[in-house]
């Protein structure tokens, strides 16, 4: 039917049509509840909900409560999950509430659900400031969306983004893990205001909780659009007045059919924890006559991997928190996974597995897996860790789970975890061997309490150290700028710190001459590690593997990350000659060729590894790439459609070995053979990207040539249209639209124009460019900041005038944001960047040292995430006007 007959029906536009119109079913009562809490601007309540009750359709609540009171609903739902699942509700959900409405015209539904479907399509549209391909953005941190760059387009367009306590909490503190220090504020700005963030699982993750309350109540004070937060937990604390399951939810038919499944608990003593997996093994082998699928959770990845051995190798999977991202993303296209997933949730093209399977997997599989087993078993673990565990076995009522216990009697009572431990025994032993959701509702809370994992020591929050996060353009590690990995988890003394692991060819290819033209931060400023390319362990077991490969490949060369991006280089002998704490909470990054990867874990006796950075892709079908890295011959690069050139390195392959006088050298030289490094397979390296947030460097690489009045122009119409889709007030919309108009008139001068190889300026100084062009060639262009001359020029140049007539409030936001749109300013230039070839020096000198007292300035104004949203917003308008004609 054509769009226009559809758009012409009448229809009824009511909360329960248009939640049936977008997930398939009426809204049970407590989901009426939250959305009129929503419109109303009350995001005050925690939301008890048993698992299998939909609470993920959370997003689908926060969605129709903006269109139908945008004033009141934050652009931006950020939904956070315990850990990285393999495949969580949450972004199933996203996914398909996109789908319904992006292209509901040609859906087979009937008549009156497409036509309510283009209204809410319509009606976002309404919302965004650009004309984008789908009014809704979706960005997770797993998978094809990890980090796509969506909800950094337009700050207005409704946005969807998911993600870990790690990625998000990190983000939110200005340190966010795998960026570069450019577009750390940018994220703390975006998540931190005019967002709703949504803590799925809050009471496993007490201190993030915490430190979301404290981000909320210090922007009180003053922050423009302050960040709201909603826990999802089963303990509620305390500003948060809990929202749970009413009368008539308890009448509803659905919700009664899940809260009463059928998981009948069997329990089983060992003598002793090593008898565990023998034990968990004769159990799951009960079942393999009878064509079920048995999920099967385990604490430790070492019991994963004996049991995994003793079970028949066809029919079983394993799942670990410890494999790297892209094996854990494989393991969902399994026909084995897919017997776990529901009909829904499984992929067309993937025949299920036949028989019984089995799915072994550690904490990984806990939290936020929409999966459902027929039947369990299990070790024995605190309550909050049980109750996830048995809402992943008949999930939804359908069938008759057994669930089966392992456990000894050998608890310690000066180990808090196994006093929490015994006292879950306690517990459920009192249910009658009924483990379904009803039974464990009812279970007392303040025993509950008691029998849940050990909360951490939580870290206060300061004032001092969001100040010290927020310096970001200072790289470097300083005192009083710790990690903020103890203020997302709290101090643990009795869970191991851990470190991540990823293998990278520029590792081996960038030799000590070449790390000097491109430096290791820079390059991974330039092509950030991604969540597939990193695999997580205990520190202690990485730094035993790393030995063992330093057994090997002693003089491997070998990267070490801090959380602050900074980058030390050395070899695997120095590593693995660090004591231990020099691992924790960082990324160590290994060539390939040194091995120790197996089945995505890491394994000291594998000799294979694998580069998998370029496997980012931007569709389901895995065809279109975000980023390429491609050896040449030729110093011109070739640009894949669509992206833009980001690096290109000049490789020379290093000598082979040297030549060695003695028998016993060149025994040892034989013996490791595999130490000479591998020839590059060119001499010319290009590196790619699809752009997707502000242009930065780009410029330099841009595909499309540009003017740069035309670019002033377009930056000026997107920040006028963004302010007003975002309804800013009259002084902040003035200064984001000034400086979106003014922020590149520093690219004036010769050295800039030169270095994008725009040979006509020197004659005609009006064919000034902003972008290159593909064919242009680009120069070095030194240490000139373009942002840093165009504050000159305002201050002191023909465009001084425009800035006569406003406060000095306005002004000197204005002169931030422009300092600020490339990262700079925060607090600083560094010294080697605060000059202009065209300007007097002690010019540039005074400026520099006003710099830093403005932002100070301007900080205290509008809070940490207040200033860093606004810087967002001119970054955006910037991206918005390079994208024109692309």
């Amino acid at each position: 039917m054509p769009t226009n007959e559809i758009a012409s029906v009448d229809g009824d536009m009511s909360f329960a049509r248009r939640f049936e119109a977008l997930s398939g079913h009426q809204p049970m009562p407590w989901q009426e509840a939250v959305y009129t809490n929503f419109c109303a601007g009350d995001f005050s309540r925690a939301l008890l909900l048993p698992t299998g009750l939909g609470k993920t359709s959370v997003i689908h609540l926060w969605l129709l409560a903006l269109i139908s009171a945008p004033e009141r609903v934050p652009r931006r739902l950020v939904y956070v999950v315990n850990r990285r699942t393999i495949v969580d509700q949450a972004t199933l959900e996203a996914e398909k509430l996109r789908r319904a409405i992006t292209n509901p015209e040609s859906s087979a539904d009937s008549l009156e659900v497409r036509r309510t479907r283009i209204l809410i399509r319509d009606a976002l549209r309404e919302l965004c400031s650009a004309a984008l391909e789908t009014p809704l953005a979706i960005s997770t941190l797993r998978g094809q969306f990890a980090d796509n760059g969506e909800w950094l387009m337009d700050p207005a367009r409704p946005a969807i983004i998911l993600g870990t306590v790690d990625m998000i909490g990190s983000r939110l503190l200005f340190s966010a893990y795998g960026r570069g220090f450019k577009s750390k504020p940018l994220h703390a700005g975006l998540l931190g205001q005019n967002s709703l963030c949504v803590h799925d699982e809050a009471h496993l993750e007490n201190p993030f909780q915490e430190l979301l309350d404290h981000i909320h109540t210090a922007q009180k004070e003053n922050s423009l659009r302050p960040m709201r937060v909603m826990p999802l937990t089963a303990t509620p604390r305390g500003e948060h007045k809990p929202l749970g399951l009413s009368d008539a939810d308890l009448r509803h038919p659905v919700v009664r059919k899940r809260l009463l499944a059928k998981k009948r608990l069997v329990f089983h003593e060992i003598d002793k924890e090593k008898e565990l997996t023998t034990k968990v093994a004769e159990l799951a082998l009960a079942h393999r006559d009878g064509g079920c699928a048995v999920l099967i959770f385990l604490r430790k990845p070492e019991d994963v991997r004996r049991l995994a051995a003793m079970l028949p190798e066809a029919a079983v999977k394993s799942l670990t928190g410890t494999q790297r991202g892209v094996e854990r993303d494989e393991l969902i296209r399994t026909p084995i996974f897919q017997r776990f997933l529901p009909d829904a949730s499984r992929c067309e093209e993937i025949q299920p597995a036949a028989g019984t399977v089995y799915l072994i997997s550690t904490s990984a599989g806990e939290v936020g897996v929409d999966i459902s087993a027929d039947h369990l078993v299990c070790d024995l673990t605190p309550l909050d860790s049980m109750a996830q565990r048995l809402g992943r076995v008949n999930r939804y009522g359908d069938g008759d789970a057994r669930v089966d216990i392992v456990h000894s009697n050998e608890f310690d009572s000066e180990v808090r975890y196994d006093v929490s431990r015994e006292k879950t025994l306690e517990l459920l032993r009192k249910l009658n061997g009924d483990g379904s959701p009803n039974a464990i509702r009812l279970l007392p809370p303040t025993d509950c309490i008691e029998a849940y994992s050990p909360s951490p020591a939580i870290v206060p929050l300061t004032d001092v150290l969001v100040d010290a996060w927020a310096l970001t353009t200072v790289r470097d590690q300083i005192p009083g700028r710790p990690p903020v990995a103890d203020w997302l988890h709290g101090v643990q003394s009795w869970e191991p710190s851990e470190t991540y692991v990823a293998w990278r060819d520029e590792v081996e290819f960038l030799s000590e001459s070449l790390l000097s033209l491109h430096p290791p931060s820079d390059v991974l400023d330039d092509y950030p590690l991604k969540p597939h390319e990193l695999l997580r362990d205990r520190t202690d077991r990485v730094h035993n593997e790393i030995k063992k490969l330093a057994g090997h490949q002693p003089n491997a060369p070998a990267w070490v990350v801090t959380p602050g991006q900074t980058v030390w280089v050395g070899t695997l002998a120095e590593v693995a000659g660090e004591e231990e704490e020099f691992l924790e909470d960082k990324i160590v990054i290994l060539p390939p060729s040194a091995g120790g990867l197996r089945h995505g874990m890491l394994d000291a006796t594998s000799r294979e590894a694998d580069d998998v950075s370029d496997l980012w892709f931007g569709d389901e079908a895995h065809q279109q790439r975000r980023r390429e890295r491609q050896w040449s011959d030729s110093s011109i690069p070739v640009l894949p459609d669509g992206m833009r050139l980001v690096r290109s390195i000049e490789v020379v392959a290093e000598e082979s070995a040297k030549t060695v006088d003695s028998s016993e050298e060149a025994e040892q030289m034989q013996a490791s053979s595999d130490e000479t490094p591998r020839p590059p397979p060119g001499p010319y390296w290009h590196w790619y990207a699809l752009p997707r947030s502000a242009d930065d460097d780009g410029s330099r690489f841009s595909r499309v040539r540009m003017g740069l009045s035309e670019h002033l122009d377009n930056a000026e119409r997107h920040a006028r249209k963004l302010v007003t889709a975002l309804r800013l007030s009259s002084e902040e919309a003035d200064a984001v639209v000034l400086a979106a108009k003014y922020h590149d008139i520093g690219k004036r001068r010769l050295v800039w124009q030169r270095s994008i190889g725009n040979s006509a300026y020197v004659s005609d100084p009006s064919l000034a460019l902003a972008k290159s062009g593909a064919r242009m060639r680009p120069l070095d262009l030194g240490a000139y900041r373009h942002e840093f001359g165009t504050l000159l020029d305002l201050l002191d140049g023909t465009e001084a005038q425009a800035f006569e007539h406003l406060s000095e409030h306005v002004r000197d936001l204005v002169l931030h944001l422009i300092a600020a749109h490339h990262g700079r300013a925060r607090p600083h230039f560094p010294a080697s960047e605060a000059f202009d070839p065209e300007r007097p020096e002690e010019q540039a000198l005074r400026l520099a040292a006003d710099i830093p007292d403005r932002f100070v300035r301007l900080q205290r104004r509008y809070g940490h995430w207040g200033l860093a949203y606004l810087e967002s917003l001119v970054r955006a308008a910037d991206a918005l006007a390079s994208g024109a004609g692309q």
